[in-house]
């Protein structure tokens, strides 16, 4: 350099990829000089200091490359769009998950750029920043908490794939405790209410079979409409299950039919042909009408026959690890809420009987 100076840069062996042309490179320049014939303290104390720096950001260099870090190439990712990086992951899961997933990831993604800003970069990404999202989601009014800590994981779960992809030298979010839900009223039919539904007639019968056999698998909704007649196989001396893939988990299941439930089914027809062909998909109206016509004044959805199955299994003893596997949760957890039903209904019997 001029003045008698001498840049400083580390050598790597083996090349590593350059951050910009992708291109093996040996060279990362460090911006750092000293003088090659000190004539001044002030200069040969500054040649100290630089080469202990120098050693130092080499020392840092090995652990990252240790690690599959580059130093140089992470603060050309801190450059990059954030926004772009989130943009590009939700289309991702147009594709690749249920279309209310992707919706849910869509309105993320708008609260991202009302929080960030649309030129948020990867420098702006740390764990204040994941933080202040975190409580900026508590802050809106139009979104309940619940709601707000399922965008919050998800979000989490786009800086951990960013983190991974080597976009940020750490996870920010990683510390930083999930949103604490509030166990959701899960509404659910008696045995004697089902049974009552049954018996009450109701003009859309393919929307009828279905909530009942809802009620009878515990499957959702988007697993009935989307089952054919393929899906139905036989184990033996009248015995019928169903083998079909959920639409939310992309799990392979396997389904027994009670007698009930395979009468359902209705007559067999060619095996691409749909079991339910005509399920309204704004069908809430019509259970409504259907559920009051019954005598039930609850705002009972379809999903709530899903509900009805697991607690009926639960009420008739069924063990919960089983009903774990019938239902197709993955987390025993979300199983026990059941289980917490109906020890709260047991508790209200209890109750009931006083000696005042």
């Amino acid at each position: 350099m001029t003045k008698g100076r001498r840049s400083l840069y580390l050598d790597f062996y083996p090349p590593i990829p350059h951050p910009e042309t992708r291109k093996p490179t040996r060279r990362e320049h460090l911006k750092l000089f000293i003088y090659e014939k000190p004539k001044t303290d002030l200069e040969r104390n500054h040649n100290k200091a630089t080469k202990i720096l120098g050693e130092t950001l080499r020392s840092k260099r090995q652990l990252e490359i240790q690690n599959g870090y580059y130093g140089f190439m992470t603060a050309h990712n801190s450059k990059k769009s954030f926004i772009a990086f989130f943009d590009d992951f939700i289309e991702t899961k147009r594709l690749t998950t249920s279309k209310s997933n992707y919706e849910n990831y869509v309105s993320i993604g708008k609260y991202v750029k009302i929080f960030a800003g649309e030129k948020c970069t990867f420098a702006n990404i740390d764990e204040h920043f994941c933080q202040g999202f975190k409580d900026f989601l508590l802050r809106q009014e139009r979104i309940s908490g619940n709601t707000a800590s399922s965008y919050f994981d998800k979000f989490k779960y786009i800086i951990r794939e960013a983190y991974k992809q080597k976009m940020l030298r750490e996870n920010p979010a990683e510390n930083i405790k999930s949103i604490k839900t509030i166990a959701p009223k899960r509404e659910f039919l008696s045995f004697d209410e089902l049974r009552s539904l049954a018996e009450t007639p109701f003009h859309y019968e393919d929307l009828r079979r279905a909530c009942l056999f809802a009620s009878l698998t515990g499957l959702r909704y988007s697993d009935i409409e989307n089952l054919t007649w393929s899906s139905l196989q036989s184990s033996g001396e009248g015995k019928f299950f169903i083998r079909f893939r959920q639409k939310k988990t992309k799990e392979n299941e396997l389904m027994p039919l009670s007698v009930d439930a395979f009468s359902l089914l209705g007559e067999r027809a060619g095996d691409s042909e749909k079991i339910f062909k005509d399920l309204k998909y704004y069908q809430t109206k019509y259970i409504s009408d259907w559920i009051l016509k019954a005598g039930i004044t609850r705002k009972i959805t379809f999903h709530c026959f899903r509900h009805t199955f697991a607690t009926l299994q639960m009420t008739f003893g069924t063990e919960i690890y089983t009903v774990q596997k019938l239902l197709g949760h993955k987390n025993i957890q979300t199983t026990q809420i059941y289980a917490r039903i109906i020890d709260e209904k047991r508790r209200e019997a209890v109750d009931k009987i006083t000696l005042g």
